[in-house]
């Protein structure tokens, strides 16, 4: 790509160069956003927003600093403006105590208060390099979404800028339109918040040090005991302090035999499952049986693994996910054959 050639050409109104000059970018765009909002929806608008402005922009672009700098400044902003306007998201370990009823859950949280699981298709789209495919996969980790909600809108931009986009002190200060000393007195207190809010390793190191084939076998027998109904096989899969989580119910639950008892609830109807990803995690697109014999969307389940074993299932029910999942005939409602 000639990008000097492409910039003139979009300074001079053609809005093709301007799509060319974009599109190596759009996905990690769509990504930053994700991390500063931790909702897909949200990052849609933002990047919407982003390119919408870089567009009316373009003309003062004079090529000083470069277009990726200059798209993920402008991002950086539109986020700023939404994340403004929205409460805190959080995962429902944040909103409530363990629940010790599986007949109790709660009625669920309805808005925009839910971290919201970000789809294996919008991880492949990233198009990583492999020299950095770890550390861009451990950005859009679970766990990392959700302990950068727990920072002020302003330290998780400079964190993001910082650390995952390697930002200089000053390019992050330039976008931001705050001082060298801001930027590093504010990514001190960032980096201390996480240092407290991530858990010890990485699901990519988790991952890598499991490997691939003992990871499929595990998501397998999950698989097998889930559609089977199996509550002694399920349970046997699960660290012991396991937790399971169901936003958007406050509900969760803690333990392997608190997770027990809600497991001969939910195995009161049959289940079918397909295995997929979310947040370079593995995760189960989960389908709930009606008496007819259909089988309707019940939601998407990330799991955390450990080890050999699954230390958390955070299953997001479907009226969080169903918009990016029922998007064929295929993802409405089925027969069991």
């Amino acid at each position: 790509m000639d990008e000097p050639a492409l910039v003139r050409r979009a300074r001079a109104g053609d809005l093709l160069a301007f799509e060319e000059l974009v599109a190596p970018h759009r996905a990690g765009l769509h990504a930053h956003c994700y991390r500063m909002l931790a909702s897909a929806h949200d990052a849609d608008d933002a990047l919407q927003d982003a390119l919408v402005g870089a567009w009316r922009g373009i003309g003062g672009f004079e090529g000083r600093s470069s277009v990726r700098g200059r798209l993920y400044r402008i991002a950086t902003n539109a986020a700023l403006r939404i994340s403004a306007k929205r409460p805190k998201r959080q995962l429902s370990l944040d909103v409530a105590p363990a629940c010790p009823d599986p007949y109790a859950l709660g009625e669920p949280l309805t808005g925009e208060v839910w971290v919201e699981p970000y789809l294996a298709e919008r991880v492949e789209a990233l198009s990583i390099d492999p020299a950095a495919a770890y550390e861009v996969r451990e950005t859009v980790e679970l766990a990392f979404v959700a302990a950068l909600k727990h920072l002020p809108a302003s330290q998780r931009a400079v964190l993001l800028l910082r650390e995952v986009l390697a930002f200089s002190a000053s390019e992050t200060a330039e976008a931001l339109d705050v001082s060298v000393a801001a930027v590093n007195s504010q990514l001190q207190r960032a980096r201390a918040t996480l240092a407290r809010r991530l858990p010890g390793r990485s699901q990519q190191a988790v991952r890598a040090e499991l490997g691939t084939e003992a990871e499929r076998r595990l998501v397998s027998d999950l698989v097998n005991a889930w559609q089977a109904r199996d509550v002694d096989a399920f349970v046997g899969l699960l660290v012991d302090d396991v937790r399971l989580s169901m936003p958007p119910l406050p509900a969760w639950f803690d333990g392997a035999e608190s997770v027990r008892g809600f497991l001969a609830r939910m195995f009161e109807t049959p289940w079918r499952l397909d295995v997929t990803g979310a947040n370079a995690q593995p995760a189960l697109v989960c389908w709930q049986g009606a008496p007819d014999g259909t089988y309707h969307l019940g939601g998407l389940t990330v799991l955390t693994l450990h080890e050999a074993r699954i230390a958390a299932l955070t299953c997001f029910l479907a009226p969080l996910v169903e918009d990016a999942l029922v998007s064929t005939d295929e993802f409405g409602s089925r027969r069991d054959s």
